[in-house]
C-alpha cells in the first residue's frame, strides 16, 4: 500500500528506548507490523518497551493490532506510566 508515511511518536520510555521523540515509517500493513519494523530499527530495548505499551492511531486507542493502519496515520507508543 502507498501513501504518506506514518509518524510514530514516542513518550517516556519509549522516547528514551527509541533514542528520539518521533520518526516517520512507511504506509502499510498493520500494528503489529509497525511494532516489528521498530523492533528492527531499533533493538531489543524498544521491543521491550513495545510489548507493554498501548497504542493511539490518530487519538484513539488500537485494540485491534492486525487492523490495517490508514496511510498518513499518527502512531503514539504510551508505555506503561507510574505515578500520580
Amino acid at each position: 500500500m502507498e501513501g504518506p508515511p506514518l509518524t510514530i511518536r514516542y513518550f517516556a520510555g519509549a522516547r528514551a528506548a527509541a533514542g528520539r521523540a518521533e520518526e516517520p515509517i512507511p504506509a502499510g500493513g498493520s500494528l503489529d507490523d509497525v511494532t516489528a519494523e521498530l523492533t528492527q530499527r531499533h533493538g531489543d530495548r524498544l521491543a521491550g518497551v513495545l510489548r507493554v505499551a498501548s497504542f493511539l492511531v490518530n487519538g484513539v486507542t488500537c485494540h485491534d493490532r492486525q487492523a490495517p493502519l490508514p496511510a498518513g496515520a499518527t502512531i503514539d507508543v504510551l508505555p506503561p506510566f507510574a505515578g500520580g
